[in-house]
């Protein structure tokens, strides 16, 4: 390691955030930028611990180590080709990932982790501002095609993947900008756009084409992608949200978060949102029922949107402030965690269950009735700790139970999992013959790291199947469902 004693001399330092009353203002992201002399500070802390739990903590395998050492030393470029080797996008791991590869770092046994995500989004930042990341077309066009349904972490990647290996690829987008999770996902506050637009326009320059409203199954017909297209891969996500089916859940005001949060990544494109179906907590009691990373975005976009209370409540007990005893190092530990959006404002509380919801004349919801419970996997409820809150909007931010499963699941034929999410080989293969899943539609609601390695995992295997294909031809009739 460039600095041996680095880590027994330095603290973990991370990015200050801006302050509360600065940000709630904006929709710009919240971490003041971190000077490179730091920078090369906290890459100094990474040890020379011999075996680096931190290569299989990350979905991804970044090579950690190799890249703190090269950033240290102040050689930056070859920084970002060791990250870029396993990584098609570390400016989104280096804003939205929760680091798995901190919490698996060796130093992290006994002291705090080094700050990889940190490093990470410093060293491709620079790369950007010199100017070190350009186009890779490829040098020979292998005449094959394949198609890339959705747009998201997953699909990207994938895509950027297979252009490289010299495939024809199309990335079909059911919705009217690209990016998926990443474009109506995730708030501004945590990735702005221009950070996915610079990334697509690089794609779009090495070849990578993407089509826009083309909803597969939907406006697109399954038979235009099985009759032209070598192999098909679906990136397509785990959209089908998790209900909360309890009386009153017909009200008005109740929303799945993923009803709400594109709103205001659309508002925030220029984009006026029709007032008929427009959500907003300006002025409202919110209540957030879920208490993962969706239930804290919708946390930050309700406090931008000027909220009068918000209450964010989980079913599970409260995590322990520190890495519980039940999740040793270096598994990812069972801890309780504050994000930005929790400084902001709002109350949070645990072992709560939800048991029916009451509105007034107008059919809005006006209350929620809920119960303390005990432990899992009974939550069973606390005599005597019944309770009503007073609420306006409430959003339903539970998680997700899979791939939709109507339109082009349905019409491709492919088999489904115990999960309900589409079923695969080792090699990423569908039941169908040429066609790929990679992603949350694969694995079931996860991580962006985990999307980007997915897709890059089934971008090999597809352009190993590609390999065996002789002659550009449509896939067997029985694909074309």
């Amino acid at each position: 390691m460039g600095k041996i004693t680095g880590f027994l001399e330095i603290e973990r330092e991370q990015a200050t955030r801006r302050s509360v009353e600065e940000r709630v203002q904006d929709w710009f992201e919240i971490y003041q930028p971190f000077p490179e002399e730091k920078q090369k500070e906290q890459s100094a802390r990474c040890m020379d611990c011999g075996v680096p739990f931190c290569h299989t903590g990350c979905p991804v395998n970044n090579l950690i180590p190799d890249w703190n050492d090269l950033a240290y030393n102040g050689r930056w470029q070859n920084a970002i080709r060791r990250l870029h080797a396993t990584n098609n996008f570390p400016e989104f791991t280096g804003r939205v990932c929760p680091a798995p590869c901190e919490a698996s770092c060796v130093l992290g046994i006994n002291a705090p982790a080094v700050s990889i995500k940190l490093i990470e989004r410093s060293i491709v930042e620079r790369a950007w501002d010199e100017g070190w990341i350009h186009p890779e077309p490829p040098e020979h066009n292998t005449g094959k095609r394949v198609a890339v349904v959705g747009s998201g972490p997953a699909g990207l990647a994938a895509a950027q993947q297979l252009r490289r290996a010299g495939h024809s690829v199309s990335v079909y987008e059911k919705n009217d900008r690209i990016g998926g999770l990443l474009r109506y996902g995730i708030p501004n506050f945590k990735l702005e756009k221009h950070v996915l637009d610079r990334r697509l326009q690089q794609m779009r320059a090495e070849g990578v084409t993407f089509l826009t409203n083309a909803h597969v199954g939907g406006n697109v017909p399954i038979e235009s992608l099985t009759g032209h297209y070598d192999a098909i891969l679906l990136a397509g996500g785990s959209e089908h949200p998790r209900d909360l089916k309890i009386p009153g859940r017909e009200l008005k005001g109740i929303h799945f978060a993923m009803e709400f949060l594109p709103q205001q990544n659309r508002r925030n494109e220029g984009d006026t949102v029709d007032p008929a179906i427009s959500i907003s907590a300006a002025g409202k009691r919110v209540l957030i029922i879920g208490g993962g990373d969706t239930g804290a975005d919708c946390l930050g976009t309700t406090h931008r949107q000027g909220a009068k209370s918000v209450h964010q409540i989980e079913i599970m007990p409260k995590p322990p402030e520190t890495r519980a005893a039940s999740t040793p190092w270096p598994l990812w530990p069972l801890q309780l965690r504050t994000e930005g959006a929790h400084e902001e404002g709002g109350i949070r509380d645990w072992a709560i269950n939800s048991i029916k919801f009451t509105g007034d004349e107008n059919g809005n919801v006006k209350q929620v009735h809920a119960v303390r419970v005990g432990p899992p996997p009974k939550f069973e409820a606390i005599a005597g700790s019944e309770f009503t809150l007073d609420v306006d909007l409430v959003l339903l931010a539970m998680g997700f139970l899979g791939p939709v499963k109507g339109g082009m699941i349905e019409q491709l034929g492919v088999a489904l999992d115990q999960r309900g999410n589409i079923a695969t080989n080792a090699e990423y293969m569908t039941s169908v013959d040429g066609i790929f899943a990679a992603g949350d539609m694969r694995r079931g609601q996860s991580l962006v790291v985990w999307a980007i390695a997915e897709g890059r995992k089934a971008a090999a295997a597809v352009d190993n199947y590609l390999a065996t294909k002789e002659t550009t031809a449509p896939m067997p009739r029985h694909a074309r469902a």
